[in-house]
């Protein structure tokens, strides 16, 4: 343990402060350095790696603990990343990745591509290449190479990463194209496709560019996903260079891999009680408010546990703990407070669907939403006065009223709390770029920074902004195209006002997912602004709403992708302008194969998912495509009027979304030392969580906040130095070895030949969860 003096003397060197949910340390002009007896007391090792060439000055003080943790402080510019080797690999890895992802998104189940197995699988590939291919000089159109520049660096595992992170995706296109052909029998042409879809993924990559100054470079903003890759990136350098740390936390991630993989097997195929324990239906198996209140599979998830990796995921690891609270605080107020106030209260009248997210008739059966439409694919007014209003069930109302909350939210919280830090980074880029600077040369927005990282960044030569206005200026030119000549469904205005609308929400988003890896989902708020544009304008065809959506939608998204894969290659020392071709590069090989794997599924799965037949295996029910369906009809046929008529209270989230995080920032002013520390109490996640939980499934997230306290509380505090070498090692591997094991299965069990558990007490042909009331 050490001598406790001595700790509180070496604190008043490094004061730790609690910021943004991390442990970050206090600058102190008096630190200019330490000993190696402090670094071992503060940094929990000594490891020569770690200590012998970094001077612990305030260059790297400045760094997060969490950062200077995980990332190397030296690097060898020299080392090449943009090798032969680099673009065999990567090529192979998203071929799949694209086919898969795409395909997986008409599934029910299916094995996601994990971007950690192709970490790990192409830096053993470079190896043996690098072992194995001549070391020839040759020429192609003019460019000179060889085949073999040296020894397999981590530098280009790295870029594989980025590459593949990048092409081997999904694309939000598809769902429109899908809807399109798949409802209303309108078929989009290849080549328009290809080129829409490539078109919303680069004009997100440009969008990174409003972003980029505020987020990437200032030292503040962790970027835990990128850190939890960086960890495992170093671990396999060390374990190259015959590291005993490195060594022995790369046997860790491969004991803790092979362990889940063959864990996985039992809840996801032989046992799958293990997959949601629930304790109440134990006890009273056949009492059916009893079961409704512990099921978590259709009902509240009360003392509900999940031993299923899939319902926990590596967000307890990477999630700093304050975002955890948050989150599971939204799910107690979701599923064990209002859901019982509906079902067993008088707060509504309509009590069918409670947990559904389907449209509903006053007596509870299914809306038949196609009668709905006439043959112009305006609204048929005739049915509708028939039929009625459609009705919501009550999960699904509130769903919404939070999803309109988060997404203000999200601005008004940035814009209050986040204003000193913008302002910060906004001063930063305008001394760079100032006509002193400029006149002297002095250009490089790192140098600015005075911390470690940025020093060692200044050295490659940043992307210049204009290869973003170029990007930008393409991709825009490729979709005024498209929807000037009239296909896609969308005005060619819209898809300005998409463009306009997505612009808004870049910033602030990026700083919430940079400082806590919580991504906002936007939902139907896309959607829902679409309608109120297009609710007065006749022969707006449904399909539009989710054009729409997938252009915003992709401003966001894609730019995060940017983001993120800029920040991992600024933590592993990556030229910036290689990162950036290798996101394009991604993108250009993996968006066709996203477009082979759409034209599969529907030639071959089409009466599955348009519901002519039903998939005895009830895995192609294009549930996604379902669900776009329902938006269409709901914000561009009926449009947000008669929806609002009926559900007067759903704009109320909005301003519900204004006044929170006001509250909370004057809480905060007015208390700025309160032990409940008001600044952590972030009204988008909050919201974000009610948003998009669905009772249908509720079981884990007791799980996930017990592991969250284990991991980001407990270990990261009284435990730090392990938390430190093998958290996001573990992170890693459990992803990894969860969907490795639902590969396997996928592939022993279902592909071609359909395999089946017998049923036995673990997997009980009624019910799984052994609720039988239910």
């Amino acid at each position: 343990m050490g001598n406790s003096n001595d700790v509180h003397a070496d604190n008043k060197v490094v004061n730790d402060l609690s910021v943004n949910g991390y442990q970050t340390d206090s600058l102190l002009s008096t630190s200019s350095s330490l000993t190696k007896r402090s670094y071992k007391k503060i940094y929990g090792s000594t490891d020569e790696e770690n200590v012998h060439s970094v001077q612990l000055d305030k260059d790297v003080l400045e760094l997060p603990k969490v950062v200077r943790e995980s990332v190397p402080l030296e690097d060898d510019p020299d080392i090449p990343v943009m090798t032969f080797r680099y673009f065999i690999l990567s090529t192979i890895f998203i071929v799949p990745g694209a086919f898969l992802d795409t395909m997986n998104s008409y599934r029910t189940t299916s094995a996601v591509y994990s971007i950690f197995f192709v970490q790990i699988v192409s830096h053993w590939a470079g190896k043996w290449l690098a072992k194995s291919l001549p070391k020839r000089n040759i020429q192609v159109l003019g460019f000179k190479f060889n085949l073999n520049p040296g020894p397999w660096s981590i530098k280009e595992t790295a870029m594989i990463t980025i590459t593949v992170n990048s092409g081997a995706t999904g694309n939000l296109a598809t769902n429109a194209i899908s809807l399109a052909e798949l409802h209303f029998n309108e078929k989009v042409d290849a080549l328009i496709a290809i080129l829409f879809m490539w078109a919303i993924v680069f004009i997100g990559y440009s969008y990174a560019a409003i972003a980029k100054s505020f987020v990437l470079y200032d030292p503040q903003f962790t970027w835990p996903q990128a850190l939890m890759q960086t960890t495992l990136l170093q671990s396999q350098a060390r374990s190259d260079r015959d590291s005993k740390h490195g060594s022995m936390q790369m046997k860790v991630f491969f004991y803790a891999l092979f362990g889940v993989t063959i864990w996985e097997f039992l809840p996801e195929f032989v046992f799958p009680l293990t997959s949601s324990l629930a304790i109440l239906c134990w006890i009273a198996p056949y009492n059916k408010t009893v079961n409704f209140i512990g099921s978590g599979m259709g009902g509240m998830g009360v003392l509900n546990f999940s031993l299923d990796w899939a319902n926990i995921t590596s967000s307890i690891m990477l999630y700093p703990y304050w975002i955890q609270v948050i989150q599971f605080l939204g799910f107690v107020l979701g599923a064990w407070i209002m859901i019982p106030l509906v079902k067993w209260g008088g707060i509504t009248s309509f009590k069918h669907g409670l947990m559904s997210n389907s449209l509903f008739l006053n007596n509870g059966t299914r809306y038949p939403t196609n009668e709905l439409l006439a043959d112009d694919l305006t609204l048929n007014v005739t049915a509708y006065n028939y039929y009625g209003p459609v009705n919501l069930g009550a999960q699904r109302a509130w769903n919404m009223f939070f999803d309109y909350a988060a997404y203000v939210s999200g601005i008004v919280w940035v814009v209050l709390f986040g204003y000193d830090q913008l302002r910060s980074s906004l001063n930063v880029l305008k001394s760079t770029y100032s006509a002193e600077n400029q006149k002297s040369g002095f250009t490089s927005i790192h140098l600015q920074y005075t911390d470690k990282l940025n020093k060692l960044q200044a050295k490659y030569e940043e992307v210049p902004m204009f290869w973003y206005l170029i990007l930008f200026l393409i991709s825009f030119s490729t979709l005024m195209f498209i929807f000037l000549s009239g296909h896609m469904f969308l005005p060619w205005w819209c898809c300005v006002v998409a463009l306009g609308l997505g612009s808004i929400i870049v910033t602030p988003l990026s700083w919430l997912y940079a400082l806590s890896n919580f991504q906002l989902a936007i939902g139907t708020f896309n959607e829902l602004f679409y309608g109120y544009m297009v609710q007065n304008i006749k022969s707006i065809h449904p399909v539009s709403a989710v054009v729409f959506g997938a252009i915003s939608g992709s401003a966001w998204y894609r730019a995060q992708y940017h983001l993120l894969c800029m920040r991992l290659g600024f933590y592993i020392h990556l030229p910036p302008k290689a990162v950036f071709f290798s996101q394009i590069y991604g993108e250009f090989i993996g968006v066709p194969f996203n477009y082979i794997a759409l034209r599969w599924v529907l030639d071959t799965k089409r009466e599955y998912l348009d519901g002519t037949k039903e998939d005895p295996l009830h895995q192609w029910t294009g549930q996604t495509i379902t669900s776009y369906h329902t938006n269409a009809i709901n914000y561009v046929i009926l449009g947000p009027r008669r929806l609002f008529y009926h559900y007067p209270l759903l704009p109320y989230g909005f301003l519900l979304g204004v006044i929170a995080p006001v509250v909370l920032y004057i809480l905060h002013r007015r208390y700025p030392n309160s032990r409940l520390r008001f600044h952590l109490w972030n009204t988008t996640v909050f919201f974000s969580t009610l948003s998009t939980f669905y009772g249908n499934l509720s079981t884990g997230y007791a799980s996930k906040f017990i592991g969250g306290t284990a991991t980001m509380y407990w270990a990261y505090n009284y435990r730090h130095s392990l938390w430190k070498s093998y958290n996001y090692i573990l992170a890693a591997a459990f992803d990894t070895g969860y969907n490795l094991a639902v590969l396997i299965i996928f592939l022993l069990f279902s592909f071609g030949r359909t395999v089946r558990m017998p049923h036995w007490w673990g997997n009980n042909e009624q019910s799984v969860e052994r609720c039988f009331a239910l």
